[in-house]
């Protein structure tokens, strides 16, 4: 049984759109559920997911609430609740390709061995993707994520992008749930939840690969793109690295003020090389996204 949790927050705008791409699944219905986590919505979100149930009563639909608020408080509902042996978390403003579900399913049942994955993440824009972007703050803004058409480990540091990754639910039994001190609390952008679990599972040296084919879009409004957005998210994940560190030990919190002293040494040669490309804008806004995650780390 395979365990679908979206875990949302007045998301009414998007939620249909990704109930309607579960539902277009070439996976068998009874052989996975959807549990959608209501965290605190007072949106359209409830009659929108009554009229889904309406509409496609075939497929096994579970509303759920948890009311205490955050992120990572939700996801762990959805552990509590799930009935599958595979949890797979779907951001709430996506929608995902037709072989989704199946993709998933096929390779853990035929690997054993793989403990989570991921897959790809592609922007969805409802606008247009603005001249500044680069790779960098692509990966930042809409959690685009690509390493290509082969399953492989991910490269060194990297990891499952929370809005499109799997997980054994034995997992969680073993490092624990997610940490609720860390990830999004309602408009507040926090985050480290994903790369709290997965450092714990690297401890333990359990595999975690990428997969090509669960592909999901992640659709990017124009608010995303704006410079106010920006700040805050850098911001944040500037402090929610803080709290992650200082959370395991103070040499801990040190070790990752060295390396971004590192990345700032990384960003200032993208920054010259972008200049030299004449694409200034795109180095001025990495100098921009490293400033504000140093002021998050130094706990201002």
């Amino acid at each position: 049984m395979i365990s679908v949790i979206i875990c949302t927050y007045n998301r009414d705008k998007y939620i249909g759109q990704l109930l309607d791409s579960l539902a277009k699944n070439d996976y068998p219905e009874t052989n996975y559920e959807i549990i959608l986590v209501d965290n605190n919505c007072t949106d359209n979100t409830r009659s929108i997911c009554e009229e889904f149930v309406v509409k496609k009563n075939n497929i096994n639909f579970r509303y759920v609430e948890e009311q205490e608020q955050g992120l990572s408080a939700a996801r762990n509902k959805g552990i509590k609740e799930a009935k599958g042996d595979i949890i797979i978390y779907v951001d709430d403003d996506a929608i995902v390709d037709s072989d989704y579900i199946r993709s998933y399913a096929e390779h853990f049942h035929s690997n054993p061995e793989t403990m989570a994955a991921g897959g790809p993440i592609e922007p969805l824009y409802e606008t247009k993707e603005p001249s500044w972007m680069s790779p960098y703050t692509k990966a930042l803004l809409t959690a685009w994520m690509n390493y290509g058409d082969k399953v492989r480990k991910y490269p060194n540091g990297r990891f499952p992008g929370g809005g499109n990754a799997a997980y054994r639910k034995s997992v969680f039994d073993k490092v624990g749930l997610f940490n609720t001190e860390l990830g999004r609390k309602g408009t507040e952008l926090l985050a480290s939840e994903e790369k709290d679990i997965f450092d714990k599972m690297q401890r333990l040296g359990m595999q975690v690969l990428y997969l090509p084919s669960p592909v999901l879009h992640h659709i990017i409004p124009q608010t995303k793109l704006d410079e106010p957005y920006f700040n805050r998210l850098t911001l944040q994940i500037g402090r929610s690295e803080r709290m992650r560190t200082m959370s395991i030990s103070q040499s801990k919190y040190v070790k990752r003020l060295f390396f971004e002293g590192v990345k700032w040494c990384g960003t200032l040669v993208l920054l010259c090389y972008y200049t030299l490309q004449l694409q200034p804008m795109k180095g001025w806004k990495l100098v921009l996204f490293r400033k504000n995650v140093t002021a998050g780390l130094l706990g201002k």
